[in-house]
C-alpha cells in the first residue's frame, strides 16, 4: 500500500493566519485542506494564494456542496484546487456534477459521508459513478457526543472500492496509527496540530507516527 497522505485542516477564518500555519507545517503534510468556514469566508483568493505558495502540495477545498455540483465546484478547480468535496446526502445527481467538474480539470472529487444514513450504499453508488475519494467524516458535533470514525472506516474499507479513503474526526497522535492500520489512505488532522503549542512539532510527530506504520 502506498504511504498514507497527511491532510492538514486549515480552519481559521483569518487569511494571513491560515497562510502562516500552512507555512509552518508544510514540510510534514501532503494536502492542505481549506476548511468549510475558511473557504466561505475567504473564497477563491485563498485557493489562489496557497496554490502559488505551495505548488507541490495538494489542495482540498471543503465545499461540502449540497446542490448545483458542477456549477459550484468548477471555479475552485479552475483556481487550482486538486480536490473538492460534495456531500453524499446531496444525492447522486449533485455528486455526479462535482465528479464531472473534477474530471474536466484532471482533479478529484471527494464524497463526504457525514450524516449519510447508509454510507455503504452511498459509497458504492458514487464510486461506480467515478468518485475518487470517500471521506469518512465524524464532524465536530458528533465528536462532542463521543462518536469516532472507526466503525465507518471499517465498513467502507472492507468494500474494496477503487477509491482512496480519507478519515477525519478528532485524529491525534494516540490514534493516528490505528487509523492507518484500519485502511485509511488520507489522514486528516486539525486541532491536534493547530491547537498545539508548536504546530510544526505536532505535525512532525504525526508524520513520524504515520511513516512508522
Amino acid at each position: 500500500m502506498a504511504k498514507p497522505l497527511i491532510q492538514m485542516a486549515l480552519d481559521s477564518l483569518d487569511f494571513d493566519q491560515t497562510v502562516g500555519l500552512a507555512t509552518l507545517v508544510a514540510p510534514y503534510v501532503d494536502i492542505f485542506e481549506i476548511g468549510t468556514p475558511c473557504i466561505k469566508y475567504n473564497g477563491l483568493n485563498l485557493v489562489k494564494e496557497l496554490r502559488a505558495r505551495f505548488p507541490e502540495k495538494l489542495l482540498l477545498v471543503d465545499l461540502k456542496t449540497m446542490d448545483a455540483g458542477e456549477y459550484e465546484a468548477t471555479p475552485f478547480y479552475a483556481a487550482g484546487a486538486d480536490i473538492c468535496t460534495v456531500l453524499g446526502v446531496s444525492g447522486l445527481a449533485t455528486c455526479a456534477g462535482v465528479i464531472k467538474a473534477a474530471n474536466a480539470y484532471g482533479a478529484e472529487a471527494q464524497i463526504d459521508l457525514i450524516n449519510v444514513e447508509d454510507k455503504v450504499a452511498c459509497a458504492r453508488a458514487t464510486a461506480e459513478m467515478g468518485a475518487h475519494i470517500m471521506g469518512i467524516h465524524t464532524g465536530l458535533d458528533a465528536q462532542a457526543a463521543g462518536h469516532t470514525p472507526f466503525a465507518d472506516l471499517n465498513d467502507i474499507a472492507r468494500l474494496g472500492l477503487n477509491v482512496r479513503i480519507s478519515v477525519a474526526g478528532g485524529i491525534k497522535p494516540s490514534t493516528v496509527q490505528d487509523v492507518v492500520r484500519a485502511g485509511a489512505n488520507i489522514i486528516v488532522v486539525g486541532a491536534a496540530i493547530y491547537g498545539a503549542a508548536s504546530p510544526a512539532d505536532a505535525a512532525r510527530e504525526i508524520r513520524e507516527l504515520v511513516d512508522a506504520v
